[in-house]
């Protein structure tokens, strides 16, 4: 990952372990995707064993972490690290 934005300069990476805050998102993220599946499984396949609960978690979570990891990521910079969007930089 580059240090710095190449259109905006706005550094990545503001302090040192900054982004250990992001784990708590991605966490949350994780915490929101187990708990709607559960209730999807249970509710529609009415309440099937548990292996296929952890497995459908498993498989989504699995799918999912990118999106987990560049999103919490994000969310952490614009929510404490001062990022701003300024619409000068947006692609035209």
């Amino acid at each position: 990952m580059p240090e710095a934005c190449p259109v905006c300069s706005q550094a990545y990476e503001p302090e040192p372990g900054f982004y250990y805050g992001a784990m708590y998102i991605s966490s949350g993220f994780s915490t929101a995707l187990l708990l709607a599946i559960g209730f999807l499984l249970f509710y529609l396949a009415h309440d099937p064993p548990l292996w296929i609960y952890v497995g459908a978690v498993a498989g989504a979570v699995l799918a999912v972490a990118p999106w987990l990891f560049r999103y919490s990521r994000a969310l952490m910079l614009y929510g404490f690290g001062g990022a701003r969007f300024d619409p000068r930089y947006a692609p035209h």
